[in-house]
């Protein structure tokens, strides 16, 4: 071993699957000191790197790749042949893969990465994997919530991203006894992680290594015509940092007589020196962006807060906001209709509601305010629910209506920031004092949830002064 050691030491040494369970520094170490040329590697195997991508350090984000010059619209950026993505295939003919699949399959579906993360994990533990230049090159820890001691998760304050969080490590403690029960009385042959411990730390690693840099592309063809969703891991490609801003996009190319699929990365547009290579992940509220991927955006136009809709909660709300005897709790039959018809009432209605994001106000909630705040059945059947989900259908039922409809919201507003034990000065002064990272991520995901809240009251606050100001001009 010894000898092999010394003439190829980066694909046959022995790879612990051990993994830093906590966020160490904002720019995490690779797995190993010195790993492989990634670039290179890329080249060897067939691919093609613009010669003016390079890998650089970002200071927000970590490694990432910048353009060393000019580079023109339209230019390809980086082509992966077919072979060179990670992607969850299972080799018949290989026992360690007979075991990891029925293990895959105990995942559940909306925890798709760590299906992926079970492919990566044995890449990563077998001695001459053709993936080694790629993972040696992965950060060795990641800066997502399941990483975060106790007291940050709690410093979240936001009860939906808890439930997340918490929901994802008790599956990770309860995965890990599942996965060292499937393990315990294998033979080495059949043991797909080289005969190592696998324990919860390093299923997180796992999960949050693909969760954080996996895409999901078309992937075989089905016989219907349509493509099967795949996710998977782009080596360089995922060093490409987030924008809503893009400058390349992902395209997905076949050549003429060639049934093997390309990957590429294309400029959207004129690339200067010195500019990142930026990809949009999507447009993901600051939950996907913390959960998945371990950042917070400041000021993202798709940021949310979640509400339950609750009668007493509505009438709690329309009473401060000044609505006499609000009927919330109890609607008549023919509201209660509608109601169904938003799923907002039923046998298994969806009672979460947004407030935030492109629509400002989800429309069931617009609706159902503007619904149960009028008396006139007979006004609100002229409308279709569409207009009555829309903000720009300006006072469909009325000034007097419509005011009410956006107090009510104001008011659940600020029963919203009620929850929020700190204020945004508060956490603005925390900042200041010099704190952890995993402890700055936290107070900026609850002050950007504050600055929606706050943002939506003051939209809503200028929409009722100019109702008002029109009623009074009118009359």
């Amino acid at each position: 071993m010894a000898a092999a050691k010394l003439l190829i030491p980066t694909l046959s040494h022995f790879r612990p699957l051990t993994c830093a369970a906590a966020v160490s520094a904002s720019n995490p170490a690779r797995l190993v000191p010195h790993p492989p040329d990634l670039l290179k590697w890329i080249k060897r195997e067939g691919g093609f790197v613009h010669e003016a991508v390079t890998i650089t350090q970002d200071t927000t984000y970590g490694l990432g790749l910048v353009a060393s010059g000019g580079i023109p619209k339209g230019s390809d950026l980086i082509v992966l042949p077919e072979h060179v993505p990670l992607k969850f295939q299972s080799d018949k003919d290989d026992e360690a893969d007979s075991v990891s699949l029925p293990l895959s399959n105990r995942v559940p579906e909306e925890l798709w990465a760590m299906k992926l993360g079970l492919k990566l994990l044995q890449e990563r533990a077998k001695v001459g994997s053709f993936w080694w230049p790629y993972i040696s090159n992965l950060p060795e820890t990641y800066t997502v919530p399941i990483f975060f001691s106790g007291e940050d998760i709690k410093n979240l304050q936001y009860a939906p991203l808890l439930y997340q969080v918490n929901k994802r490590c008790r599956f990770l403690l309860e995965f890990e006894q599942e996965v060292k029960n499937v393990l315990k009385n294998l033979k080495p042959s059949e043991h797909p992680f080289g005969g190592q411990d696998v324990d919860a730390s390093s299923l997180g690693w796992a999960m949050s290594a693909v969760s954080s840099r996996a895409f999901r592309l078309y992937g075989k063809k089905l016989p219907n015509g349509t493509h099967s969703d795949i996710p998977m891991m782009l080596p360089l490609i995922d060093m490409c940092n987030h924008s809503f801003n893009s400058n390349a996009r992902i395209l997905q190319e076949q050549d003429a007589g060639n049934p093997k699929m390309l990957i590429k990365v294309v400029a959207e547009r004129e690339i200067k020196q010195s500019d990142p290579l930026l990809l949009n992940y999507g447009c993901l509220s600051n939950d996907f962006f913390l959960l998945d991927y371990g950042f917070v955006i400041p000021s993202n136009p798709y940021d949310h807060i979640e509400l339950k809709y609750d009668g007493a909660l509505m009438d709690a709300a329309s009473m401060a906001a000044g609505v006499s005897s609000p009927n919330f709790s109890s609607p008549a039959p023919w509201q209660q209709e509608i109601l169904f018809q938003l799923n907002l009432d039923g046998e298994v209605p969806n009672l979460k509601v947004t407030i935030g994001g492109p629509e400002l106000v989800e429309g069931r909630l617009l609706a159902a305010l503007r619904v149960l705040l009028s008396n006139d059945r007979e006004m609100v059947q002229r409308y279709d629910l569409s207009v009555l989900k829309s903000l720009s259908a300006e006072g469909p039922l009325g000034v007097a209506n419509e005011v009410a409809a956006f107090r009510t919201i104001i008011a659940l507003c600020v029963i919203a920031l009620g929850h929020f034990p700190t204020k945004i000065m508060d956490d603005e002064s925390l900042l200041k004092q010099g704190v952890s990272v995993s402890t700055e991520l936290a107070i900026q995901f609850r002050m950007q949830k504050k600055s929606v809240i706050i943002d939506v009251m003051r939209d809503l606050t200028k929409r009722v002064k100019l109702l008002l100001s029109k009623e009074t001009t009118t009359a």
